[in-house]
Order: C-alpha cells, then sequence, then structure tokens
C-alpha cells in the first residue's frame, strides 16, 4: 500500500543511486506528499533536492540526515528531522562522522584484500564520488569485481556486522545523537528497530533523551513485526513513523518511495508534532 509519507530514503550525497533532485522527482511522481532526505551523515543533497522541490505542487521536502550511533553489540542508526543545513555545529559533527566512515571504509578494503578478494580503495572512492564513502560503495566494488552477485550477498557474507571484513567506526552514542537533535531544533526517530535486542531498554533511554518518534512501518517488515513496533512505541510514548529507506541498490525487490504502509494518521500525528518545532518553517 503506497503512503503519502516517507520519512527516510538516500540520495547520491551519500550511498543512493538517484541524484537529489532526481529522487525529489521519483518520491513526487509515487505520490509522497511528505518526503524527507536523510542522507548518511550529511545533509549535502539538500540544496538541490530543495530546488526540485518547488515543480511539484502539493509536495513537502523535509531536511534530515540519517546518523550512526553505537551500542555494545549493535549499530543504531538515528534520523534527524527537521535540521538546518546552514547550522554550523551540525556540519562540523557530520564531518567528523563522514571521516570515520573514510577510515573505516579503507579498513572494510584491506580486510578484503587479506582475504584475497582484490578490490581497489581507488574505486570505492570513483563509485562514491562526492558522495559520504559507505559500505554501500564497497558492495558496489565487490559486485563489479565479480565477488558477489548482488549488494545484499555483500553485506551477507563480508562486510555486515557480523562478517569477516566489517570494521568499527567512531560513533556517538544513540543517546548523544538524541540530544545532538533535539539541542538543534529537530525531531529524533529511531531507525529500522526491529531486530535491536533489549529493545525496550532502548526505547527508555532514547525517549528520556528526547526522542520523538521511531520507525514503525519500514520497508518490508511483516505485519506482524509492524503491531509489534507499534506496540512499544505507544508503551514508550514515541511517534509511529515509517520509510522507504530507498537507495535504488538494492534491486527489483526494493521498495519505492512512498512503497510502505504508513497509515495517514500517522502522518498527521507527526505533523502535528512537527509543527511545533523551532524549526518547522525549514520544509520547502
Amino acid at each position: 500500500m503506497a503512503s503519502k509519507g516517507d520519512f527516510h530514503t538516500h540520495s547520491t550525497a551519500s550511498d543512493g543511486v538517484l541524484s537529489p533532485a532526481a529522487l525529489v522527482d521519483l518520491a513526487a511522481s509515487q505520490g509522497v506528499r511528505y518526503h524527507a532526505l536523510t542522507d548518511h551523515d550529511s545533509t549535502e543533497g539538500i540544496a538541490e533536492a530543495r530546488a526540485a522541490a518547488t515543480k511539484h505542487a502539493g509536495y513537502t521536502l523535509i531536511p534530515g540526515v540519517e546518523m550512526g550511533t553505537d551500542i555494545e553489540g549493535a549499530e543504531v542508526h538515528m534520523l534527524g528531522l527537521y535540521l538546518s543545513p546552514d547550522d554550523p555545529d551540525l556540519q562540523e559533527m557530520l564531518m567528523r562522522l563522514r571521516a570515520g566512515r573514510i577510515d573505516r571504509g579503507y579498513g572494510i578494503v584491506e580486510k578484503l584484500r587479506g582475504m584475497g578478494i582484490m578490490i581497489e580503495w581507488e574505486r570505492v572512492k570513483q563509485l562514491a564520488g562526492d558522495a559520504s564513502v559507505g559500505r554501500p560503495h564497497i558492495a558496489q566494488a565487490l559486485v563489479e569485481g565479480g565477488y558477489v552477485a548482488k549488494v545484499a550477498d555483500a553485506f551477507d557474507r563480508w562486510i555486515g556486522r557480523n562478517g569477516p571484513a566489517y570494521v568499527e567506526r567512531d560513533k556517538m552514542t544513540p543517546a548523544e545523537s538524541v540530544a545532538c537533535i533535539v539541542a538543534r531544533g529537530g525531531l529524533a526517530c529511531l531507525a529500522h528497530p526491529a531486530d535491536l535486542d533489549r529493545l525496550d531498554a532502548l526505547l527508555d533511554e532514547l525517549a528520556a533523551a528526547g526522542m520523538a518518534a521511531m520507525e514503525v512501518f519500514y520497508k518490508d517488515y511483516p505485519p506482524e513485526t509492524v503491531e509489534r513496533l507499534r506496540q512499544a512505541a505507544e508503551r514508550h510514548g514515541l511517534l509511529p513513523l515509517g520509510g522507504s529507506d530507498y537507495h535504488g541498490i538494492f534491486g527489483n525487490n526494493e521498495p519505492l518511495p512512498g512503497n510502505i504502509s504508513l497509515p495517514d494518521d500517522a502522518i498527521e500525528r507527526f505533523l502535528e508534532r512537527a509543527a511545533k518545532l523551532p524549526n518547522k518553517d525549514l520544509v520547502h
């Protein structure tokens, strides 16, 4: 079921395949009216996306970012919505996070080469272009080199968190990320939480830090997972949000922007909360 809201998407400013403008055009063509661009540790695509947004009547672009954070034994991603790309403190922090991505990416490539998987770091950087280097770019290089058939296989076999070539990077804790987002007038939302252990304890901590929402209607979560997460959000007083996490690199089965089960009433609750944010006027 298509939704008029999608609060989690990626462009070529990080590891998506579409430019920010092309992503806006695609989302609008799919009937998305409320759309967040949330590139990894980067707001570099927001200006281009804003310019493209002016072509689409009834379409609203929400500036955002997806931050990588860490807890013991797991990586936790936090969406920051309604953040200003013009905030110098935010940009300094994101620059540090991107530097950590580069160090981690180089380390992964070196591990792979030590296993006889001879992809080139220069090629990974070429695939990233001006974007923030991420593991999907390494996965693309593995596909290109014939080591795996598709991007998802690279994560499953080599570079996922439990893979033999995985490398940690410097990150904030989830609570630190929430505090950063809230202090800058934004709304914090926990991304794709279904596989996190001790979720209730984590939600207790993050709600206390000021997190307002969590992804419930994510990508291809089955109905039973959606219901479990919806109940968790309700228990902790969190808004149930949703996103396709669209990248364009995961093949024909990847949901397009808006191709999620996020209902209108959840979107309306989110918009009511967003209307009270200091940065509510950042949308276009």
